[in-house]
């Protein structure tokens, strides 16, 4: 089938034509939990709790999306290679396993957290005073987990059969829906924290009605079938297996968020992990254009490497690198530039601005290296290389970031040492992931052009 024929045409022209839909869908997406933490840093006397408390949750919220990683980023860079090889039929039944997957891990995740969330909350860094907040957010945010879910892991399997415009609707729908609602809950009713808990659910809801609908459609190229969701488990091994990274990555995002928090609730009590969600908050708007960028080439490197073009899968990568290095190096100066500014959107408490201003400058210090490390893992995902993929994913975060945020305050840095194990990993561990793709993948599919050529 020629339709969305990834082999064809320019390849900057093909990756920008999926980069810049997941874009706009990456930072959409970004908005059902952001939004919240705007209006909810902004409630009349308890801002600062309420922001800090989400803010609890957020390890969670990144465990629940560490999941859908694991299914849907695995399944759909093999869903992509199998159409580049023109084998549909098992395109569907790796989409098909995924679903069942997803399904599987979110009814398992729901009775866990439900039923450890106290606990749990607590081990995280909460207090007394933030726990109410904590709690209340995320009783209600798990009873969607299944949503998220399916909404998250599904619509990775639009994008893979080249329909990024159709990707990017399932996310806008959802986020313009949370945006109306979230007000409404928050205000109008009087539900504080558990309006921006409810609105972010149903939102989430229609989103899975959007991609459900559309994958089981007239226009799908790939369509997901009953037949197909019975798990092989050979099937289910190798989307596993290259899920693996992006779940490795998510998970250790969250391990590295409850660690930051538990320590600086030690060293510097509940101003800083307000600071800490702040920071977070800003990182995941401003790296969502590279995520945009590096998740966009995939399908299009995926179906070339599938269908034995190297020099493009080359070609490809030139061009990834070029955009999101641009991207990075812009942002990096504007953040280090005016800390304040992105700071107010959540809250503008003077001590809030007093300890953030510094924080953000240290964390972001370094921001545009942690390009080359999306550039590495993306590639290594988009061609099958799952081991190399996983082994980038867990040395930057837990093997950089998680010991120097124990081990810096330790060592006399106080809270500043929390804020400087971010930059120092985005150096070593950027650099390493990078450079480890270009000698093992980009250099040797030179060599294989080459012999195709002879």
């Amino acid at each position: 089938m020629a339709q969305n024929d990834f082999s064809q045409g320019k390849m900057s022209r093909n990756i920008l034509s999926m980069a810049l839909p997941m874009t706009v869908a990456q930072l959409v997406n970004v908005l059902y939990n952001i939004v919240d933490r705007v209006y909810l840093g902004h409630l009349e006397g308890n801002g600062l709790l309420a922001i800090t408390g989400l803010g609890l949750c957020l390890p969670v919220i990144s465990i629940l999306m560490a999941f859908a990683n694991l299914c849907g980023m695995g399944g759909a860079p093999l869903c992509s290679i199998h159409r580049g090889r023109g084998e549909n039929e098992e395109a569907e039944r790796v989409m098909g396993n995924s679903f069942t997957l997803l399904l599987l891990c979110g009814v398992g995740l729901t009775a866990f957290c439900l039923l450890f969330k106290e606990p749990i909350l607590y081990l995280f860094g909460a207090s007394d005073a933030t726990f109410p907040y904590a709690n209340d957010y995320l009783t209600i945010y798990l009873c969607g987990t299944l949503f998220v879910m399916v909404s998250l892991g599904m619509n990775p399997f639009i994008n893979a059969q080249g329909f990024g415009r159709m990707g990017m609707l399932t996310v806008v729908l959802g986020a313009v829906i949370n945006l109306v609602l979230d007000p409404v809950f928050i205000f109008l009713f009087g539900m504080g924290v558990k309006g921006a808990a409810l609105a972010t659910i149903l939102s989430q809801g229609c989103s899975t009605v959007w991609v459900l609908r559309f994958l089981t459609g007239p226009r799908a190229i790939l369509r997901l079938r009953r037949e197909a969701m019975t798990l092989g488990w050979g099937r289910v091994r190798r989307i596993l297996a290259l899920g693996t990274s992006g779940f490795v990555m998510a998970l250790t995002n969250s391990l590295v968020q409850i660690l930051c928090n538990a320590t600086l609730q030690q060293v510097g009590g509940e101003l800083y992990v307000g600071v800490m969600t702040v920071v977070n908050s800003v990182r995941e708007v401003i790296s969502m254009p590279i995520m945009g960028v590096t998740h966009g080439c995939q399908p299009v490197l995926g179906y070339n490497y599938g269908a034995g073009a190297y020099g493009r899968v080359r070609e490809g990568i030139r061009f990834t690198t070029v955009v999101t290095m641009l991207y990075s190096v812009g942002v990096w100066a504007l953040v280090m530039a005016i800390p304040h500014v992105f700071i107010h959107v959540f809250n503008s408490e003077e001590a809030l601005l007093e300890a953030g201003i510094p924080a953000f400058r240290i964390y972001y210090s370094a921001f545009f290296f942690m390009s080359f490390q999306f550039i590495g893992q993306s590639v290594s995902v988009a061609l099958n290389r799952s081991r190399s993929a996983v082994f980038f994913s867990l040395f930057r975060k837990a093997f950089i970031v998680a010991p120097l945020t124990v081990l810096l305050p330790m060592w006399g840095w106080g809270v500043d040492g929390v804020f400087w194990a971010e930059p120092i990993s985005n150096v070593v561990g950027g650099l390493a992931c990078f450079i480890t793709m270009w000698l093992t993948v980009y250099i040797p599919l030179g060599h294989r052009q080459d012999e195709g050529a002879h």
